[in-house]
């Protein structure tokens, strides 16, 4: 009887941790000029959800890369969605995107996104998705142009 009460628990406990994985398998975010992003409308590329700080200096350190990605890619094969927590107000962030030249969607974190995507202990944290939907790594600290682009090349499932 115990082990089958045990069965039934992580059965059960299975279901719940997939029942997550596809409530986290196809977020809606809603960017700064009000554009919706769904993970579904971006089949058939890979999709990095970058989350950031304007007092982070790694934060500022990468954002060139992520432009440059997302202007060479975002007709192709990339999107690039930046999440933006722990800021003053809305016109810090509009002065920060301004200053950096951000080109690619910048959405306003919350719980809301948390709980759609995923918490970070430290920022920044990219959550790298494959062509496919399915998020495929959580890189936490700068990520790099050319870490991007191996991922690709490589086609990590």
């Amino acid at each position: 009887m115990y082990k089958f009460l045990l069965g039934l628990l992580m059965l059960m406990c299975s279901q719940l941790a997939s029942a997550d994985l596809v409530a986290k398998s196809n977020f809606l975010l809603k960017d700064m000029a009000g554009v919706q992003h769904q993970l579904a409308q971006y089949k058939g590329k890979w999709v990095l959800v970058n989350y950031w700080a304007t007092w982070c200096p790694p934060c500022l350190e990468e954002v060139p890369d992520l432009v440059n990605l997302y202007d060479q890619h975002r007709q192709k094969d990339l999107m690039v969605l930046g999440v933006v927590f722990d800021y003053k107000d809305v016109n810090e962030v509009k002065a920060y995107v301004d200053d950096m030249l951000m080109s690619y969607p910048i959405v306003l974190g919350d719980d809301s996104v948390m709980e759609q995507i995923g918490a970070a202990e430290v920022m920044p944290t990219t959550f790298i998705y494959n062509p496919k939907g399915k998020l495929v790594k959580i890189k936490r600290g700068i990520v790099t142009k050319q870490y991007v682009e191996s991922l690709i090349k490589a086609g990590v499932k």
